[in-house]
C-alpha cells in the first residue's frame, strides 16, 4: 500500500454509522431471489467498476446499498458504472471521489466477473486500489465498513461481489492428483514437491476408486492407505485438501469432499460438516445450480482447451465458460488443459483460477 492509504488509514469518519454488522442485514435472501431469475441474452450490458481499498491496518472498504437501490442492504466494493468513451480506472477514480471523497491510484485488475440479473447482465471490473489519499466518507447516504480480509465472507453481499471476495482469499491454483502409478512412495514425494511449489488446495483423485472401478494395480486398500497418507502430508504443509467422490472416505479422513457431477443429481443435503469444504465438478448451468443449492463452496467447469489425454476433445472455450460463470456467485476454477500462466485470462472470464494435473503436479 503507497503513502496514500498510510495518510487515510487512521481517519475513517465515513465509517461510523456504517460499521453495522452482518448479521443486521437480510443475509442471502434478496441475493438469491436475484440469482433464480436469470436475465435474457439480450438484455442490457452494464460495465461496473469497483476497488479493493485497504487501510493501514489491512482492513478492506465495504460499503452498504442505500434504500431505494437495487438489493438494498447488501454490502459491496465501492465503485459504480463505467460511462461510455471511459476508461474503467479513470471511471473508477472518478466514482470513488464521488462516493467516498477520495483520490485513488488505480492498480491492477483483480478478477472480471460477468453476472445475470433478472434486468441486465453485468460487468464487475474490480481492480486493486494501490494507494489513495483523504477520509473516506459515504457521500451519498451510504454506509461504510473497514472489514477485516477474514470476516468478508460474513458480509452479505449482491452475487457478483461474492467471487470477489473468493479471489482476494482463497487459492488461484487447484491441483488434481494423477492416479498412482506402482510407487506409492514416488506419488507422495511428487506431492510434497508440488506443495512446497506453493499448491494450496488439493483434490486427491484416484480415477474409478469412488464406484469401484479403476486401475486394478490400486484398489480400494491402497486407496485409502495413501489418501491417508496424502492428507497427513497436506495439514502439515497447511494445505486444505478434499477427496474425490468418496463420501465416506472424507467423513472418515475428516476432510473436504469433491463431488462428481453425477452425484449432485442424488443428493439433497450437504454430505460433509460445514466446516468442510465441498466441491463438485460442473458443465453446464444446471449442475452449476445444483452445487450452489447444495451448499458447495465452490466448482470446476471445463474442459476450456483440448488435453493432452483428449487433444481431438475441442474445450468449451472462455466466453461459453463466461456465459456459465452467469448463472451463479460461485467461485468456480477452470479446468482443462490449462497452466498457471493462464490464471490472468481466467480472471478476465469471472475464474477463481485454474485446476489441473499436468500443470501443477511436480513430477520429478
Amino acid at each position: 500500500m503507497g503513502s496514500w492509504a498510510e495518510e487515510a488509514g487512521s481517519r475513517e469518519s465515513g465509517v461510523g454509522n456504517g460499521k453495522a454488522k452482518a448479521e443486521s442485514v437480510p443475509t442471502d435472501n434478496a441475493a438469491a431471489a436475484t440469482e433464480s431469475r436469470i436475465a435474457s441474452p439480450k438484455s442490457r450490458v452494464v460495465h461496473v467498476v469497483a476497488g479493493v481499498i485497504r487501510d493501514a491496518r489491512g482492513r478492506i472498504l465495504l460499503a452498504r446499498r442505500t434504500e431505494g437501490r437495487d438489493l438494498a442492504g447488501l454490502w459491496e466494493f465501492p465503485g459504480g458504472k463505467c460511462e461510455p468513451g471511459e476508461t474503467p480506472q479513470a471511471a473508477l477514480s472518478r466514482e470513488l471521489h464521488e462516493e467516498l471523497g477520495i483520490e485513488a491510484e488505480v492498480g491492477a485488475q483483480i478478477i472480471c466477473v460477468p453476472q445475470a440479473y433478472p434486468d441486465k447482465r453485468l460487468i464487475l471490473d474490480v481492480r486493486e486500489i494501490r494507494a489513495w489519499r483523504g477520509s473516506a466518507r459515504g457521500l451519498e447516504g451510504q454506509a461504510l465498513a473497514w472489514v477485516p480480509p477474514h470476516k468478508l465472507a460474513s458480509y452479505a453481499m449482491p452475487p457478483a461481489d461474492r467471487p470477489v471476495v473468493a479471489a482476494l482469499r482463497q487459492p488461484e491454483h487447484y491441483l488434481v492428483t494423477p492416479e498412482p502409478g506402482d510407487s506409492d512412495d514416488a506419488w507422495l514425494a511428487a506431492l510434497s514437491r508440488s506443495l512446497a511449489a506453493g499448491v494450496r488446495r488439493v483434490q486427491l483423485r484416484a480415477p474409478g476408486m469412488a464406484d469401484g472401478g479403476g486401475d486394478t494395480r490400486l484398489g480400494p486398500d491402497r486407496w485409502q492407505g495413501l489418501a491417508a497418507a496424502a492428507v497427513k502430508r497436506c495439514r502439515a504443509a497447511k494445505v486444505e485438501v478434499l477427496i474425490n467422490g468418496d463420501i465416506a472416505l472424507a467423513q472418515r479422513l475428516g476432510v473436504g469432499l469433491h463431488l462428481r457431477a453425477a452425484q449432485l443429481r442424488d443428493l439433497r443435503e450437504r454430505p460433509v460438516a460445514a466446516e468442510l469444504p465441498l466441491a463438485a465438478s460442473c458443465h453446464d448451468a444446471d449442475e452449476l445450480r445444483a452445487a450452489q443449492q447444495l451448499g458447495c463452496d465452490f466448482v470446476v467447469v471445463g474442459s476450456i482447451k483440448p488435453t493432452p489425454s483428449h487433444p481431438s476433445v475441442l474445450g468449451i472455450g472462455w466466453e461459453a465458460f463466461a456465459a456459465l460463470r452467469e448463472s451463479v456467485s460461485l467461485p468456480i476454477y477452470a479446468i482443462g488443459g490449462l497452466e498457471p500462466g493462464d490464471v490472468g485470462e481466467a480472471r478476465q472470464h469471472g475464474a477463481q483460477g485454474i485446476a489441473a494435473i499436468r500443470s501443477l503436479w511436480a513430477d520429478a
